[in-house]
């Protein structure tokens, strides 16, 4: 396989092999303290979950993506990227051992979820510093694989951690602080494995000369707001209408899992730890939707070309949402899942070949950062919305006839782009 092979290649490269794994220790302690987040919110017998808590848990877990991202690099251009990976690491390590500590004590909710958003901030600098620091281990000839393959690994890492959280959790010890202790031996291993790579190497380069702080974060602001106009100019309506499309759909997918949570939790399992081991399958399918898009799309979005892929996607979901959904039942559930995961993720991946070839180069990184900040905040806007609307039991007729209309609206705007598009 291509693939395989490519990976071989760049594994060749010694400081390429310390670099990633920096990324995959850090990314999989990720994936542990994310779920232990998720299953200390939810799944903890002692505490009476409901669709708010998990509004504020995704909300500790993204909102620092949106907020924090885009003036990231800024930083990252005055601080050695080696230093942002260790430090970083060993920050998350002792911030997420206090987690622990607040887990297994009678604390205010409000105290554990500062605990959690500073674990959650450090990351985005983490992420943005591994992709920064890529160039500078391996050759220009190759960097273009480095970027496809690296952060692939990454998210696998995350899965992996995710995976190793859910049999700890339910096989090893009955403790959420426990899973969060191992996320923090992780990033301790994450900073430990920073320390052989040489301080100097991922950069800065001390010799530029940059603006001052406050110039700089200014400029950025400008830069954002700048990207938000270029998006807004009638050529390149089609990039505006892709990413609104996206982010309705990325707002139908967050209102969809916290009513999968909440019927996890309480309406298709006896117990927290039988509704746990649910929510893991539930995630398993989803996350094999996501992989299965990967693959067709490309074929797809070439014969149906992204515009028509994406209504496609939005109208099959507005058929088969209600449908598997309003039994409330686990196997519809279940196939509602994988499907969704199928479907949210080919409509991004469409998205992002719109964006790709409609925006002028100068341009890309900003919109994308806006782009960000959209996919993040329609998430989180979802869950607060479905914490209004739904029951205890996460029973909701009017959740799932109302992410029905959205997705059809999607369907039908799309179709409508298309059309306009095929007319100038």
């Amino acid at each position: 396989m291509s693939v395989v092979r490519d990976l071989r290649v760049l594994l060749r490269f010694r400081d390429f092999r310390r670099l990633l794994s920096v990324r995959l220790l850090s990314q999989g302690a990720d994936g542990v303290y994310q779920i232990a987040l998720a299953a200390y919110v939810v799944f903890s017998p002692e505490k009476q979950t409901s669709a708010a808590a998990i509004a504020s848990a995704m909300a500790v877990l993204l909102l620092p993506y949106s907020l924090v991202g885009p003036f990231a690099g800024v930083l990252l251009d005055r601080w050695r990227r080696r230093e942002v990976f260790l430090y970083g690491n060993l920050l998350r390590a002792l911030l997420a051992s206090v987690t622990a500590v607040l887990m297994l004590s009678h604390v205010p909710d409000w105290l554990f979820y500062v605990s959690a958003l500073c674990v959650t901030a450090v990351n985005r600098f983490v992420l943005s510093g591994l992709s920064a620091a890529l160039p500078r281990v391996v050759d220009e000839e190759r960097l273009v694989i480095a970027n496809s393959l690296s952060p692939t690994a990454g998210t696998l890492a995350a899965t992996a951690g995710g995976g190793l959280a859910f049999v700890v959790r339910l096989v090893v010890a009955d403790s959420d602080a426990v899973v969060v202790l191992l996320g923090a031996g992780l990033y301790l291993c994450g900073a430990l494995a920073a320390l052989r790579v040489p301080p100097e190497l991922l950069g800065p380069d001390r010799g530029l000369i940059k603006p001052h702080l406050g110039t700089a974060l200014a400029g950025t602001a400008r830069d954002l707001v700048a990207g938000i106009r270029h998006l807004a100019a009638p050529s390149r309506r089609s990039a505006a209408r892709a990413l609104g499309a996206m982010s309705l759909m990325r707002f139908c997918y967050g209102a969809l899992l916290v009513m999968v949570l909440m019927l996890c939790r309480y309406a298709l399992a006896s117990d927290p730890d039988d509704g746990l081991a649910l929510l893991g399958v539930a995630l398993g399918l989803s996350g094999a939707g996501f992989f299965v898009a990967a693959v067709i799309t490309p074929w797809t979005a070439g014969k149906l070309g992204p515009e028509r892929w994406i209504a496609v996607c939005a109208a099959t979901a507005a058929v088969l949402e209600p449908t598997l959904g309003l039994p409330f039942d686990t196997a519809p559930i279940l196939i509602a899942a994988f499907v969704l995961g199928l479907i949210t993720q080919g409509a991004k991946i469409a998205t992002d070949t719109i964006v790709q070839s409609s925006v002028d180069d100068g341009f890309r990184g900003r919109i994308f950062s806006v782009y960000d900040v959209l996919f993040n905040i329609a998430f989180v806007g979802a869950a607060a919305v479905a914490a209004l609307i739904l029951p205890p039991d996460g029973r909701s007729v009017t959740l799932v006839i109302g992410v029905a209309v959205l997705y059809a609206a999607v369907a039908l705007a799309m179709t409508k782009e298309r059309r306009m598009a095929a007319e100038r």
